[in-house]
């Protein structure tokens, strides 16, 4: 019963997240694909892989203990705080601090989680501020 209920709530929250990138308005000056798309897409894989949870249920689903869980909620407090800040604290120092905390998590030396953190950040907008033009969140050192 628990992994129709986990469907369920996917499947709602997939529906929420493709109205709320159906109502984003477009400029007459945006690109071909347009900014819907890649919301778009991210509600119809979350929306199939709640369906196929929702109707394929495990029969006997293992859920993790009350400490793994509150890792899972922790995780989710850090992604919540990450949108909070990304605008004040800009994409690059935003996501460093993110990356660094979950892959610190996952199990990784902390200096290593400091680097790795700062490695992807820096990667990630590499590739689309530097590469793709696309617009980040500018920070209070300017990128």
């Amino acid at each position: 019963m628990s992994d129709r209920i986990f469907g369920a709530v996917g499947l709602i929250l997939a529906l929420g997240y493709a109205w709320a990138a159906l109502i984003i308005e477009e400029s007459f000056l945006s690109d071909a694909v347009g900014p819907k798309a890649f919301p778009l897409i991210i509600a119809a894989v979350l929306g199939l892989s709640s369906l196929v949870i929702f109707f394929k249920p495990d029969t006997a689903p293992h859920w993790p203990a009350l400490p793994r869980l509150m890792e899972v909620g922790a995780a989710i407090l850090v992604m919540v705080l990450y949108a909070i800040l990304l605008p004040e604290l800009g994409f690059v120092i935003a996501t460093a601090l993110a990356a660094t905390y979950l892959t610190w998590r996952l199990g990784t030396r902390p200096l290593s989680s400091v680097v790795s953190g700062c490695l992807t950040s820096l990667g990630i907008y590499a590739v689309f501020h530097l590469v793709l033009g696309l617009s980040l969140a500018r920070g209070p050192l300017g990128f």
